[in-house]
């Protein structure tokens, strides 16, 4: 277990930091770069694990002291000048309650527990909103701090059980395959938990500690197959960068794939010096050779400082320009590396010959002090940003925050993904004269504002009929959120237009988020196949009610923006700028092509009506977020309730 310095090493560093940048800047050859972090949690467990057993082997004891002292002054000062240059930076890009938010996660950051705030969000890594999360990176730092904390009390139960290898490979092996048990399990169940919380990831770590246990005659292999083994690992890697996607659970089974990939490079790289008497040959074509290359020594070295840089970067350049093309991409990555060159020399490798930062316990204090001063910072931050908070910032946070008339009167109303049963809301007199029904996902529920206020005025009651992310039409979808195909909306669509028929309302009006927002990036062959899918579905759908007997009337969806409105807006105002910045082109936004094909299925049906109010939204060229004084999305495609309020009187003449 020599601690030797291994080049190897460092370019699986290079290749884990090149997978998530290009992840992040948008390689759309490489969706798997995510898994980026995987390697280095395994690097992590090598190197952590290989200097812990030995210094056990040799003392019997660990100097945690000095441990924690060199985990201190090889993380902190870089991490800390990071965020606070974030923090800065922020002031001119975020608007107020931004910065306020952001700030809060800047503490949890600065304390490597952002992992723990982020899961009390249930904040998804791969949701569109991460875009705007300056610090969501910071995850992975704490995760390893947490591991850091709890590994050397594992390895010296490990010793005071049985001191010597096979113990130790018992203990961590089996605090893998509970923390692996436990990750898959979650994966599925609460995907939030298994992705951020650290003992869900401490298999990827005990992976790690377990390979630099393997027998000594395992890592002495002759080099030919030492070398085939890293090789397998690195084209192991490669699959992970190339097939794996955010579409697919992760971590689970599938983080399997760059774990297993990172240990077998470690293993094919143990014991290199032995390779000196093997034939020239194996020692040119082992993968420690590609791996030693200049610049992935170069890239490698920088890894912890890039890390830190590139999301930040690339998170305020889309704020200020949200449509980044390639080339401004690329000087994105290049002032990462610029700044991640600057606080390596300056910060970083500086910071681990720190005088008070290295051994005993000394260390504690001026380490303490530093994540003190990111949280004392971040407070500060937040607590100015709240001040900044104007009357025209908070009323577009309200509008934003303001709940639907359905879900104001009951959140359940929308129902979430797991629930299959329909839960019909009712909403006025229950002797009224008719009823409507309001029929499916939360583009649906929007329309529940105005419909609602519409039918009191009409002597009519209204019965929900909700759920989220689940379209009337008869459509089966994937779900980005569970990873896996939606049959609980299959099986509550079924069911809720089966009770909607036995209702016998007046009319069932219908919306939901449109096919052609759900393709808009799809490739053109496939984008015709789905919609084609779509149409039979809602025709389906619009047919069952029609030979029923009932009424039906489908509300065109709301445009689609390039941006969250309510931020977008926000900064606008906080820049001095006009909210019409945040408009999107019509072509882009509104489907026309997809409506008109909407509208020939709804004229194909008897006693169907389609209602289109996208002129309310859009002009002849731009589709707006903010208009007549009014926040008219809340996000990037539900209507903001008080601007909703405002379509009471266009939709009651369509429909009454």
């Amino acid at each position: 277990m020599a601690a030797s310095f291994r080049p190897d090493i460092q370019g699986l560093r290079a290749l884990a930091v090149g997978g998530v940048v290009a992840y992040h800047f948008g390689l759309a050859a490489l969706p798997g770069g995510f898994a980026g972090v995987d390697i280095f949690f395994v690097i992590s467990g090598w190197l952590i694990s290989t200097h812990l057993m030995r210094e056990i082997a040799e003392t019997g004891r660990l100097d945690l002291w000095r441990f924690y002292a060199r985990r201190a002054r090889r993380l902190l000062p870089a991490a800390l000048f990071v965020i606070l240059a974030t923090l800065a930076a922020g002031y001119f890009i975020l608007a107020p309650q931004e910065q306020a938010l952001y700030s809060r996660g800047a503490m949890y950051a600065s304390a490597y527990a952002i992992n723990l705030w982020l899961l009390r969000w249930s904040f998804d890594y791969f949701a569109s909103d991460a875009l705007s999360n300056p610090f969501i990176h910071f995850w992975s730092l704490s995760v390893e701090e947490q591991f850091y904390l709890v590994w050397p009390a594992l390895l010296l139960l490990a010793a005071w059980l049985r001191p010597g290898r096979r113990m130790a490979a018992t203990v961590i092996g089996v605090a893998g395959l509970a923390s692996f048990a436990a990750c898959l399990w979650l994966t599925s169940l609460s995907p939030a938990w298994a992705f951020y919380f650290s003992p869900l990831r401490a298999w990827e770590f005990a992976a790690g500690g377990l390979a630099t246990l393997v027998p000594v005659a395992w890592r002495h292999q002759r080099s030919w197959l030492r070398a085939a083994q890293g090789w397998l690992g690195l084209a192991l890697i490669a699959a992970a960068y190339i097939w794996l996607s955010e579409d697919l659970p992760f971590p689970g089974w599938y983080a399997a794939l760059p774990v297993a990939g990172t240990v077998l490079v470690l293993l094919s790289g143990a014991g290199e010096h032995n390779d000196e008497a093997s034939p020239i040959g194996w020692q040119t074509l082992r993968p420690a050779a590609a791996l030693s290359l200049p610049p992935l020594q170069w890239i490698g070295a920088l890894s912890y400082s890039l890390y830190l840089w590139h999301w930040p970067v690339i998170v305020y350049a889309q704020m200020l320009v949200p449509d980044l093309s390639a080339s401004q991409r690329f000087g994105c990555g290049a002032l990462a590396l610029a700044l991640s060159v600057l606080s390596y020399h300056l910060i970083e490798n500086p910071g681990r010959r720190f005088g008070w930062l290295t051994a005993g316990a000394r260390a504690l204090a001026p380490a303490l002090g530093l994540t003190g001063m990111g949280v004392a910072a971040a407070y500060a931050n937040a607590h100015l940003a709240t001040r900044n908070i104007d009357p025209a910032q908070r009323g577009i946070e309200e509008a934003a925050e303001q709940p639907s008339t359905a879900r104001a009167i009951d959140k359940n109303c929308l129902l979430d993904f797991h629930t299959v049963k329909p839960k019909p809301c009712m909403f006025g007199p229950a002797e009224a004269a008719r009823t409507i029904v309001l029929f499916g996902d939360s583009h649906a529920d929007h329309w529940s504002t105005p419909l609602v206020e519409a039918a009191r005025r009409n002597d009519t009651k209204v019965v929900t009929y909700l759920k989220s992310s689940c379209r009337a039409s008869r459509l089966s979808t994937f779900n980005t959120v569970l990873k896996r195909d939606y049959t609980e909306c299959d099986a509550w669509r079924e069911q809720a237009i089966a009770e909607i028929i036995r209702r016998k309302p007046r009319l069932v009006v219908i919306s939901e988020f449109s096919i052609g927002n759900l393709t808009r990036d799809m490739p053109a062959a496939v984008r015709k196949a789905e919609v084609a899918r779509w149409q039979a579905g809602l025709r389906s759908t619009l047919q069952a009610f029609s030979h029923a007997g009932v009424e039906t009337a489908v509300i065109r969806d709301t445009p689609i923006s390039d941006s969250f409105a309510d931020s977008c807006v926000a900064r606008a105002l906080w820049w001095r700028e006009a909210p019409s910045r945040c408009d999107t082109p019509r072509v882009e936004a509104a489907n026309d092509d997809v409506a008109a094909t909407e509208r020939a299925v709804v004229k194909s049906v008897p006693d169907t009506l389609y209602v289109d109010l996208t002129d309310r939204f859009c002009g002849p060229t731009e589709c707006h977020v903010f208009i007549s004084g009014k926040l008219a999305f809340r996000d990037r495609h539900h209507l903001a309730t008080s601007f909703a309020q405002t379509l009471e009187e266009p939709l009651e003449k369509a429909l009454f």
